[in-house]
């Protein structure tokens, strides 16, 4: 796992690494931006020119050392422009300045009132502005500058953090007042704001450059966010044994589909039965019963008495239950629910049109067995939680629903958060725009109960799963592109996905 660590976190680690291993901040200045400037040469070089956008602070010396390293290194045609927004910068920062100038690389010192100069809109800008240091909203002059940046068409490369934009919470914050970074090249560990699709305007893509921080040190910090690594989560995959039978990894049972959305009710199916569970039951309303014979006949098939789910069947063995994936939202589908919540025989696995019905009885929140997963996307969520005004609050919703209802609750998008009853947040960063079509979340419901029903504790079974899929996603862009793939092709990458997850379990 990829601890998340506060701002000030991040600086006694800074702290710690100087004072342990020892090196000067200057030296582990030099050696942060180095790292940066060769990512930058790794990049395809089109010839364009280099302008550095420097602050006054550590963030403005990583961005001296970025320039002189490029000119010397990369023969790039490199310029630098320092906000003098006060008399004396820190001293690293002072240091770099004298000696990006001994190393000839041209510097202007842009005062209170300044424009940007002109350098063309094919230049290369490097946002080395503010950093994690900010404590505040930016005003004023340098509220400006960024302004007047964000109003041209150059590709901005920014160092550690979008000039502006607060590593932590940015409750309260000016976005007029945020660099608006086309990549971000974030040191030694990813920030919280990174993890926030509303962010992605401000730092785009992001990538993390290690810079030698002391990991011993960053491992002992206390956290609750983290992001999820498969090496880490291999492990927990259920095992079979040689002797195995069908009985041993369990019996799912899915509540799905209605006139129109059976393909909903397949795509759990089909993600469920690729994902290792012995037995699958599939109850869908009458007449729905011959596309489930012909499309899965792994299946077993289970019939509600009306054209729509209204009752719960008679279940016999179960291990899981998912329910949601087209049901509808009628008044007996929400009886049905209501019978569901009240006797489940086993645990649950909540999602789609099974979340609005919930959304509209939210006492029913506190009925639900402990441990029971939901899998809202951020509007579902909203519908349960109220209206959020950023991702910040939304992720703040879903934890506290977590921990409120002794719930997992897996906010589905493009850094699904899988919220823990005690608090803590595990982040997903696999993944992609590929998976944002109508049934990739089916797909995952069908993971998870499959997971569960072979005897998954719940948050091991979010986490795994959530995992799985991202990683079924990938192979499937991988394979057919973002723009042609579809979630029926998410399904079909999983065989794959589980067989590299039981090399590592194995390795």
């Amino acid at each position: 796992m990829i601890p998340i660590l506060s701002a000030e976190q991040i600086r006694q680690a800074d702290a710690h690494t100087i004072a342990h291993e020892p090196i000067s901040s200057l030296d582990l200045m030099e050696r942060a931006a180095t790292a940066c400037a060769e990512r930058l040469m790794a990049t395809p070089n089109r010839g364009e020119p280099v302008v550095v956008l420097a602050g006054m602070g550590n963030n403005g010396g990583d961005g001296l050392v970025v320039a002189r390293v490029l000119r010397a290194k990369a023969q790039r045609e490199v310029r630098v422009l320092v906000l003098k927004y006060k008399e004396t910068g820190s001293p690293d920062f002072e240091t770099n300045l004298e000696r990006t100038r001994q190393a000839g690389v041209p510097v202007e010192l842009l005062r209170e009132g300044d424009l940007l100069p002109d350098f063309g809109p094919e230049a290369l800008v490097v946002d080395a502005i503010f950093g994690t240091g900010l404590q505040k909203p930016v005003a004023g002059w340098p509220k400006e500058i960024i302004r007047e940046l964000n109003g041209r068409p150059n590709r901005v490369v920014a160092i550690d953090l979008p000039s502006g934009l607060f590593a932590d919470d940015n409750e309260g914050n000016d976005p007029d007042a945020i660099v608006r970074a086309d990549r971000t090249l974030t040191l030694e560990l990813p920030k919280r704001a990174l993890l926030m699709a509303d962010h992605f305007r401000y730092a785009g893509t992001w990538e993390v450059v290690p810079i030698g921080l002391d990991r011993g040190f960053i491992a002992k910090q206390p956290t609750d966010t983290v992001i999820m690594e498969s090496g880490d989560l291999a492990p927990l995959l259920p095992r079979r044994t040689r002797v195995a039978h069908k009985g041993n990894h369990g019996h799912a049972w899915l509540l799905a589909g209605g006139p129109g959305k059976m393909g909903a009710a397949l795509l759990a199916a089909k993600g469920c039965l690729r994902s290792g569970c012995g037995l699958l039951t599939v109850h869908v309303p009458q007449g729905q019963d011959g596309v489930v014979h012909t499309a899965l006949p792994e299946a077993m098939l289970s019939l509600d008495e009306s054209r729509e789910l209204s009752a719960l069947p008679k279940f016999g063995r179960v291990d899981a239950i998912g329910v949601g994936p087209g049901m509808g939202t009628s008044e007996a589908s929400a009886r049905l629910l209501k019978h569901l919540v009240q006797e489940a025989p086993a645990p649950l696995v909540i999602d789609a049109d099974a979340l609005s019905i919930l959304a509209e009885n939210r006492t029913w929140l506190a009925f639900l067995p402990a441990g029971t997963i939901l899998t809202p996307h951020p509007k579902e969520l909203e519908r349960l939680a109220g209206k959020a005004t950023s991702d910040g609050q939304r992720l703040e919703q879903a934890r506290e629903l977590a921990r409120k209802h002794r719930l997992v609750v897996v906010l589905k998008g493009a850094y699904t958060a899988v919220c823990s009853p005690d608090g803590r947040v595990f982040f997903n960063t696999d993944g992609n725009a590929g998976m944002a079509k109508g049934g990739s979340g089916d797909v995952l419901t069908g993971i998870l109960v499959a997971l569960r029903a072979q005897g998954m504790e719940p948050l091991s079974c979010a986490l795994l799963g959530v995992k799985a899929h991202a990683m079924a996603g990938d192979r499937a862009a991988a394979a057919m592109g973002m723009d042609g793939m579809l979630p029926s092709d998410q399904v079909a990458q999983l065989p794959a996905v589980w067989l590299q997850l039981r090399a590592m379990q194995e390795a």
